[in-house]
């Protein structure tokens, strides 16, 4: 021991060590300064805020007094519902593809590619590319349009994530299934799924979190509605794009229904990601 540690290589490799060790926790000391201080700020504005008019109320006129929220809370859950659904059997289909037929297979190399290219994908260019091919063509925005643009942001998540949970499952419990004589298609549907369904559901999860507080994408589909409307088919109110207007309004109740509606999307995707991890790890003690 005495000699390890008088030896300069091993002196030079325990400096480097705790080097690295300082260098991480001053950057995790940091990051969760900061992040601390944003929740801090939010829930000190974002409270004041929460009231029973934002639930019930819809967005005010400007220049007058009171509003709430109602309409966008209501349009956020119409859109994000509609792309889930949209999104969630295009997503675990194509992932039961590439785990199950995508071994060796120059398709799916490129599906594969393809996935990862959208999932570093600005949401703006995803806004854009379905306003040209839809909003330009029906010249109107829509709630429908909406959820197109931000299912094709879901879509690559539940893919990869339902890709990588179905290679976790262990290739004896695939032989044993095919020595019964199953099928592939019900060996990929009734056994791989199952194996790891808890996985799948974390990953639907984790791509509505990561949806609900887009706004530029509904920029250019959605847009935006005053009054509140269930019309799937006309310009929809949503909470990412009132916020945003409302944050750089002149008017102060704007600006305190801006605080309110971040809020209520931090805690919604808060709750979101809490439920995923919970799954997520009764998947693994199980």
């Amino acid at each position: 021991m005495n000699e390890s540690a008088n030896n300069p290589v091993y002196k030079r490799r325990l400096l480097q060590h705790k080097l690295g060790i300082a260098l991480s926790s001053i950057a995790m000391a940091l990051g969760v300064f900061f992040l601390m201080w944003i929740l801090f700020t939010l829930l000190i504005k974002g409270f004041g805020a929460v009231n029973l008019a934002m639930f019930t109320d819809t967005t005010p006129a400007p220049g007058s007094d009171g509003g709430g929220l109602m309409n966008a809370i209501v349009g956020s859950l119409l859109i994000v519902v509609s792309a889930t659904v949209i999104s969630t059997p295009i997503g675990i289909l194509a992932g039961i593809y590439l785990a199950e037929y995508g071994e060796s297979n120059r398709f799916s190399d490129v599906t594969r590619f393809v996935t990862d290219i959208m999932l570093s994908a600005p949401s703006i260019v995803i806004g854009l590319f379905v306003y040209a091919l839809y909003v330009a063509q029906v010249k109107h925005f829509s709630g429908w349009a909406g959820s197109l643009a931000i299912s094709l942001i879901a879509v690559p998540v539940v893919v990869r994530t339902t890709d990588n949970m179905l290679a976790l499952v262990p290739t004896s419990l695939r032989e044993a299934a095919f020595a019964l004589g199953a099928p592939r298609w019900k060996v990929a549907l009734l056994i791989r799924i199952r194996a790891v369904k808890a996985g799948i559901v974390t990953g639907v999860l984790l791509a509505v979190a990561r949806i609900s507080g887009e706004t530029a994408p509904l920029l250019y589909t959605a847009l935006n509605n005053q009054f509140f409307s269930a019309d799937m088919n006309k310009p929809m109110a949503n909470l990412p794009n009132v916020i945003f207007q409302f944050a750089m309004s002149p008017y102060d109740n704007w600006r305190s229904l801006a605080w309110g509606g971040a809020l209520l999307i931090t805690f919604s995707v808060l709750g979101l990601n809490i439920l995923s991890r919970t799954l997520f790890s009764q998947k693994v003690q199980n």
